[in-house]
């Protein structure tokens, strides 16, 4: 049995499903694009090749590896892509809780089953249908719950809104002794420099009191202050929204000193060695043409 336990973001990892890019199926059209980055590629004939993704994934691989760290993969659906496991599902404490996610996507939660079938079945929590909510806008930090959400009544009608109010409110009433904040983001499907697909896109912890943030990707100024309040500024990390479009704030830290990062991260590479943090450095640039980079990739089941 599987004994689930993840707290916060960089506790010493254990356990983690990391994503595929096998058989990760053809090139989507413009009309499927489920984010302006991806679109942009699209058009451009630069969207990422399956070879590619498969050797950046397995350097991911690697690193999480050579940590100790016990690595599950999703079954291989063919034609699928299947990288992005963060959506799917997300573990707060003991509990796993099941995504209700883009309904084109919702065969990737058939790949995982096998772990699941691992896990105390009075452990997983399935949602109802009218909540939506995705792993990449749900951070944990200390007693905290940070989620991402769009508020706007034009929500059904923007792709790239993935967590609603209904979600917020699922959280805070399944989690009552944790305390849920809520942070609204900009959304666009036009242009990936002003689209905050998930949370962990504009804002993530690393080590014990530190964070990296993009203050552009919030809607409320009240709500960006919370933050900003709460990391002094000499812990945080501040990026720019061409930085934020290469998805700096989404690195994936396997415990409190050692985080996984992109090679071309200079700038914040340099910052996380500053703060005494272990950098291991993989090329992910052509997996991060689809708007999700590290953290988006890798679903935490158990945190020391």
């Amino acid at each position: 049995m599987l004994k689930l336990n993840v707290r916060n973001e960089t506790g010493r990892l254990s356990a983690v499903i990391l994503g595929i890019a096998n058989s990760n199926g053809p090139t989507p059209t413009a009309e499927e694009a489920y984010d302006p980055k991806s679109l942009e590629h699209i058009l451009a004939g630069t969207y990422p090749v399956e070879s590619d993704m498969v050797y950046e994934l397995s350097h991911f691989k690697d690193v999480l590896n050579r940590y100790g760290v016990e690595v599950y993969r999703p079954d291989t659906i063919e034609n699928l892509n299947q990288i992005f496991t963060r959506d799917i599902g997300f573990v707060i404490d003991d509990f796993f809780i099941k995504s209700n996610i883009l309904p084109e996507r919702a065969s990737e939660w058939e790949a995982i089953l096998y772990i699941l079938d691992q896990i105390d079945p009075s452990k997983i929590i399935t949602a109802p249908e009218n909540v939506h909510m995705e792993g990449g806008d749900v951070i944990l930090w200390k007693d905290y719950i940070f989620v991402g959400t769009y508020t706007d009544s034009d929500y059904s009608q923007i792709n790239t809104a993935r967590t609603n109010t209904a979600g917020v409110n699922f959280l805070k009433n399944t989690f009552p002794n944790k305390t849920v904040i809520s942070f609204d983001l900009i959304k666009s499907m036009k242009n990936p420099r002003e689209n905050a697909l998930h949370l962990d896109c504009c804002f993530q912890p690393v080590a014990e009191n530190k964070a990296i943030i993009y203050t552009g990707g919030f809607r409320n100024p009240e709500e960006l202050q919370f933050l900003l309040d709460l990391f002094p500024d000499n812990n945080l990390f501040k990026i720019t929204a061409d930085e934020m479009y290469e998805m700096f704030s989404n690195v994936f830290s396997i415990a409190p000193n050692v985080v996984v990062s992109e090679q071309k991260f200079t700038r914040l590479n340099n910052w996380l060695r500053e703060q005494n943090i272990i950098v291991e450095e993989i090329p992910y640039h052509e997996i991060g043409k689809q708007e999700g980079l590290l953290r988006c990739s890798t679903l935490p089941l158990i945190r020391k």
